[in-house]
């Protein structure tokens, strides 16, 4: 996942660096800020998809981020995880809108957002800093149908 993540310190990629993950993401979610969920292929992890930075108030609004093992790309679970994640945010959180930004290169991602409804709106410079550099991302966002 290098090449789409930021750089990670090396105890991250430890037990203990994990655990200080789930830790952090669950807080996120006590908080009412984050949702991450993992992406299971039976009983096996392949990724993860998560929402983050929800808003309440006026804007009623998050981001949506996702990856999936190198070995089990291109069998359909990054879709079916954000056609899911939509759905629980659309009739549980009950938010109106879901950002996702990809890398511009990225035409799997954007495929994954595109297979579910995601329009492209517009491309951010410098989104975001991944693999140690400030790199642009293609926005996608998709409204909730049922509060237009």
């Amino acid at each position: 996942m290098a090449d789409w993540d930021p750089i990670r310190p090396e105890d991250y990629f430890t037990l203990e660096g994990q655990r200080g993950a789930i830790e952090e993401a669950l807080g996120r979610y006590a908080e009412g800020v984050g949702v991450s969920h993992v992406i299971l292929d039976d009983r096996r992890i392949v990724g993860r998809v998560t929402l983050s930075n929800i808003v309440r108030g006026a804007f009623q609004s998050c981001n949506v981020g996702y990856w999936v093992s190198r070995a089990d790309n291109g069998r359909g679970f990054a879709t079916a995880a954000v056609g899911d994640i939509m759905r629980l945010t659309f009739n549980e959180l009950r938010l109106h809108r879901i950002e996702a930004g990809t890398l511009l290169d990225n035409v799997a991602s954007q495929r994954v957002l595109e297979r579910n409804g995601f329009v492209r709106f517009g491309v951010a410079p410098g989104y975001l800093k991944i693999a140690g550099i400030w790199q642009d991302h293609a926005l996608y966002q998709v409204l909730n149908p049922t509060m237009r």
